[in-house]
C-alpha cells in the first residue's frame, strides 16, 4: 500500500519522538522485537550444509553429549570448568576439556573398582544404582538425545533423570554433596569444604586489588552467606577493584542518591507523577515474603527506591515486576545488621537508622547496574521480554521436540506462562534463597540477566517435562506452568538447574547471537 511505504519512509527519515513509538534506549543491550526480522531466530553460518538445520543440530548435540555424559562425576577439573564458565571458549576448547575430563574419569573408575575390590570372605556388592540428589523431590533435566530416542511409555525413563546427576559439571556436584555414596560424606566434611570455600574468597576479598575475574569463577558455584554482600557489591560493577577507592566511592554514592530523595520525592504527589506513585505503592504489599515487606520501615524504603529510578529512567519509568528485583538485594545487604538467620523475621525498626540509610542507597544501586543491562525488558511493549520468550520457545523446540510439540498441541503459548519468568527474572517461580543462589552464578556470568537468563529457563521449563506430558487439557496445562510446585526446593534444586543451563549454553551456544548483535 502506498500509505505503509509513506509511513515506512517517514521513520527512514524523522528522527523526532512520536507518541506510543519505541524510543532508542541507552544502555539497553537489544534492539527492540520486530516480529519481520526476528521471525527466524537462529542464523546460518557460512559453513551451514543445504540440509535442514534442525536434524543437524540435534545430530551435533547428541555428539556432544555422547562424549560428555557421565563425565562429570570426579577428577581435579573444577578450576578449568569455572573457567569455561566465565568465558566463550570455541567448541574445540570445550571438547578437549570434555575430552580430558573422560579420561580422567576412567581412570579414577579403575582406581575406584581396585579399591572396592571385595575379599574372599566378602560377599559381592550388587550394582548401585545411580546416586539420588541430596533433595527430596527432585527430577533432573533430561537431555535431548534423551526426549528424542526414549518413549514416554518405556519403563526405563522413570530412571533416566537419576542418571542425568552424572553428567553434572564436577565443581557443582561437590558443592551438592554428591559422591559415589551420598551417606559417605558426613556433615563435617561438608562443614571443612564450605570452610575452605568461605577462606578462598576471604582470600581473594583481601588483597589490595580484587581480581575480578577470579571472584566471577569462584562465585559460580555459589557464595558464602558471609562474603556475599561485598561480593555482590563488586560483580555488580558498584564497587571498585581497589580496596583503598571503596570507602570514598561508598560514600559519595551514597550522598548523591539521597540527593536524588531531597531534590524528586516530593514530587511524587504531583499530577505528573501520582500515577506512578500509586502502582508503586499499590504493588509493593504484594511482593514477597510479605512478613519483611510489610514492615513500615522496609515499605518506605522500596517506595523511595523505585520511585527514584523510575523518574530517573524516564525511558521506561516504573513497571510492574522492576520492584520484585529490589528484593534480593535488600535481604542480602541487610544480613550484615542482623543477627537473625532468617531475615523474615527480623525486626528492621530495631535496626540503627545510618545502617538502614546505607542498605537502602547501595540497594538502589546495584538495582540500577542490574536494570541498565535488561532495561528494553521494561521500556514501551517490553520488547526484551517478547524477544527473549520467542527465543525461549525456539530454544525448547531444539531442546525437547516432544515437549514443545505438547504445548502446541494444547494450544499454550509460551508468552502465557514465560512472559513472568522473564520480567520477575523467575522471582515468582522459586523461594527467596533460591533467588539469591541463583543470582550469584548470574552476577558471575558476562551478561547473567540477559543471556545466560535464557538457558536456565529452557532448564526450568523442560525440568517439568513429565508432569507437563501428562496434562492433557489447555486450562490445566497452564494452570500448572503458572504454578510449579518448587515451595520446597533448596539451593541444590537451583545448582542442578544452573548445571543443565550451563551445558545447554554450550550445546546450543549459537541460539542467542542474533539479538546480542
Amino acid at each position: 500500500m502506498a500509505s505503509d511505504g509513506a509511513r515506512k519512509q517517514f521513520w527512514k527519515r524523522s528522527n523526532s519522538k512520536v507518541p506510543g513509538s519505541i524510543q532508542h534506549v541507552y544502555g539497553a543491550q537489544h534492539p527492540p522485537f520486530d516480529p519481520l526480522l526476528h521471525g527466524t531466530l537462529l542464523k546460518a553460518t557460512p559453513k551451514a550444509p543445504s540440509t535442514p538445520v534442525k536434524a543437524k543440530r540435534i545430530s551435533t548435540f547428541q555428539e556432544f553429549e555422547s562424549n560428555t555424559s557421565d563425565a562429570w562425576d570426579a577428577g581435579e577439573d573444577e578450576d578449568g570448568l569455572l573457567a569455561m564458565a566465565a568465558e566463550s571458549l570455541s567448541s574445540d576448547v570445550v571438547m578437549e576439556t570434555a575430552n580430558r575430563v573422560l579420561r580422567n574419569h576412567s581412570q579414577w573408575q579403575e582406581r575406584h573398582k581396585l579399591q572396592e575390590a571385595p575379599g574372599p570372605e566378602q560377599k559381592p556388592k550388587p550394582v548401585a544404582e545411580p546416586p539420588l540428589v541430596p533433595s527430596g523431590d527432585i527430577r533432573l533435566v533430561k537431555s535431548i538425545s534423551e526426549s528424542h530416542t526414549s518413549c514416554p511409555a518405556e519403563s526405563a525413563s522413570d530412571t533416566v533423570p537419576l542418571q542425568r546427576s552424572q553428567s553434572l559439571p564436577h565443581s557443582v556436584t561437590v558443592a551438592l554433596g554428591g559422591t559415589s555414596d551420598p551417606s559417605a560424606l558426613s556433615s563435617s566434611a561438608l562443614s571443612e569444604r564450605e570452610a575452605s570455600r568461605l577462606d578462598k574468597f576471604k582470600q581473594l576479598l583481601a588483597g589490595p586489588h580484587t581480581d575480578l575475574e577470579e571472584l566471577r569463577k569462584l562465585s559460580w558455584s555459589g557464595i558464602p552467606k558471609p562474603v556475599r554482600p561485598i561480593t555482590w557489591k563488586l560483580l555488580s560493577g558498584y564497587l571498585p577493584a581497589n580496596v583503598d577507592r571503596r570507602p570514598a566511592t561508598l560514600q559519595r554514592k551514597q550522598k548523591e542518591y539521597f540527593a536524588f530523595i531531597e531534590h524528586y520525592y516530593d514530587s511524587r504527589n504531583d499530577d505528573v507523577h501520582q500515577d506512578t506513585y500509586r502502582q508503586i505503592h499499590i504493588d509493593i504489599p504484594r511482593m514477597s515474603p510479605e512478613a519483611l515487606i510489610l514492615q513500615p520501615k522496609v515499605t518506605e524504603i522500596f517506595e523511595r527506591i523505585l520511585f527514584i529510578w523510575a523518574i530517573r529512567h524516564p525511558a521506561s519509568g516504573y513497571v510492574q515486576g522492576i520492584n520484585d528485583l529490589v528484593t534480593p538485594f535488600f535481604v542480602v545487604f541487610m544480613c550484615e545488621h542482623i543477627e537473625e538467620e532468617d531475615v523474615d523475621a527480623a525486626d528492621i525498626s530495631r535496626v540503627p537508622a545510618e545502617v538502614l540509610r546505607n542498605v537502602e542507597a547501595d540497594t538502589y544501586w546495584c538495582m540500577s547496574k542490574l536494570l541498565d543491562g535488561i532495561q528494553d525488558n521494561y521500556t514501551f511493549a517490553q520488547p526484551g521480554i517478547q524477544m527473549k520468550v520467542k527465543m525461549l520457545e525456539e530454544l525448547v523446540s531444539r531442546i525437547d521436540e516432544q515437549v514443545h510439540r505438547h504445548l502446541d498441541q494444547h494450544e499454550v503459548r509460551y508468552l502465557q506462562f514465560a512472559f513472568r519468568w522473564m520480567n520477575n527474572l523467575l522471582m515468582r517461580e522459586v523461594p527467596l534463597h533460591c533467588t539469591i543462589r541463583l543470582w550469584d552464578t548470574y552476577q558471575s556470568e558476562p551478561e547473567g540477566f540477559s543471556h545466560f537468563h535464557l538457558y536456565v529457563c529452557a532448564a526450568f521449563l523442560v525440568r517439568w517435562r513429565k508432569e507437563i506430558l501428562e496434562e492433557k487439557d489447555f486450562q490445566e496445562l497452564l494452570l500448572f506452568l503458572q504454578n510449579l510446585p518448587t515451595a520446597h526446593w533448596g539451593d541444590e534444586d537451583i545448582s542442578l538447574l544452573l548445571a543443565e543451563a550451563y551445558r545447554l549454553k554450550f550445546a546450543f551456544a549459537d541460539a542467542p547471537n542474533h539479538y546480542k548483535k
